[in-house]
């Protein structure tokens, strides 16, 4: 049990983000909202897009890991929005609270010593928490769709903090390179 309360403790950490990766708060704080739907140039998504992505990913993630009853997404479709642009000013506020909220839902799952990391989601084809986990916390942002959801699932897995890394597209291409 002690090397399980040591994972769950690594788990939390990794999915709050730090250590050798910039923290979401960090790569979002004081984000100019004029950019907030453009694009960079040449780049495939605005800060919206991803920002989007990832709270649609997470919230999907969770919910497949505590809701028996949750039906997945549409991949890849249901899981960008349909604009680089916020639909409405509250929009980016909103998601980032969202995209929070999940993450501290994922925490407390994770933390939850009544729930076991490596037993089979019983509504899954073999998942397990520790899985989503891990899945949760790699929120890809590459801007290739996957054919199935187990290639989806195995590139995803590849890419674990690929958008961390990569800090919000490098702060967007360092604010559209300081506003041209």
């Amino acid at each position: 049990m002690e090397n399980d309360a040591a994972l769950r403790k690594q788990l939390i950490e990794l999915i709050k983000g730090g250590n050798a990766h910039a923290e979401f708060q960090d790569a979002i704080k004081d984000f100019p909202a004029e950019i907030r739907g453009k694009r960079p140039k040449g780049g495939p998504h605005s800060p919206w897009e991803l920002l989007e992505h990832m709270r649609i990913a997470q919230w999907d993630i969770l919910e497949f890991s505590r809701d028996p009853d949750h039906k997945s997404l549409k991949w890849p479709d249901e899981y960008w929005p349909k604009s680089p642009e916020p639909p409405d000013d509250k929009a980016w506020d909103r998601s980032v609270h969202a995209f929070c909220q999940d993450t501290q839902s994922m925490c407390a799952l994770i933390a939850d010593d009544t729930s076991d990391l490596y037993e089979r989601i019983p509504h899954g084809d073999g998942q397990t928490l520790l899985r989503e986990a891990l899945l949760g916390r790699s929120q890809c942002v590459s801007p290739r769709p996957a054919s199935t959801g187990a290639a989806h699932a195995r590139r995803m897995e590849r890419e674990v903090a690929a958008w961390v890394q990569r800090s919000l597209y490098r702060r967007v291409v360092s604010i559209l390179d300081e506003a041209a």
